[in-house]
């Protein structure tokens, strides 16, 4: 088998533009927008939607991994460099799910549910900043769009580099 389950395919490639979108949004949009802007309650009611999605599809994604077949771990010849490409893997999971889990300790503590789920009418508090689930999310998203860009990276040094066709095997067609 050189290829990913059709389903884990299909989440990947649906996953990479929720994750870029949700962190652009989240780390240039939502900063620049005034808390007390009606826009600010609209623009978090987007991007928490979509972290409830991507945590969702990443739930989905990781029990689709655990109970499907997979391609054998890259090997590039380097023990310690494929430990690292597979244990990559697992730190972008914790990463997503630590993001989601700062993001909802944020809003709990901000009484965000409330303000932009439950039309309660009060305004998105003057600042976020001094909580801590706020400060955690803001250095988790950092750790999260550098883990990304390495894995990206990483592909192209695989695909263009080494030319192994490691790329092909997160795309459809046969097993």
């Amino acid at each position: 088998m050189k290829k990913y389950h059709p389903f884990l395919v299909t989440l990947h490639w649906l996953l990479v533009p929720l994750l870029m979108l949700s962190l652009v949004m989240g780390g240039t949009v939502l900063d620049h927008i005034p808390n007390d802007s009606p826009e600010k309650v609209g623009a978090l009611k987007g991007h928490m939607i979509m972290g409830f999605v991507i945590v969702g599809l990443m739930l989905l994604r990781f029990v689709t991994r655990l109970f499907t077949k997979k391609p054998p771990h890259a090997d590039i010849g380097n023990s310690l460099l494929n430990n690292l490409g597979i244990m990559a893997h697992y730190v972008l999971y914790l990463l997503v799910f630590a993001m989601a889990g700062s993001g909802i300790a944020m809003s709990i503590q901000a009484g965000l549910p409330d303000i932009v789920f439950g039309g309660s009418g009060a305004v998105v508090p003057e600042s976020l900043e001094s909580l801590t689930p706020r400060i955690a999310h803001g250095i988790i998203s950092k750790v999260l769009f550098l883990t990304i860009i390495l894995h990206v990276l990483a592909a192209l040094y695989h695909q263009f580099i080494r030319k192994d066709g490691l790329l092909g095997r997160m795309w459809f067609g046969r097993r």
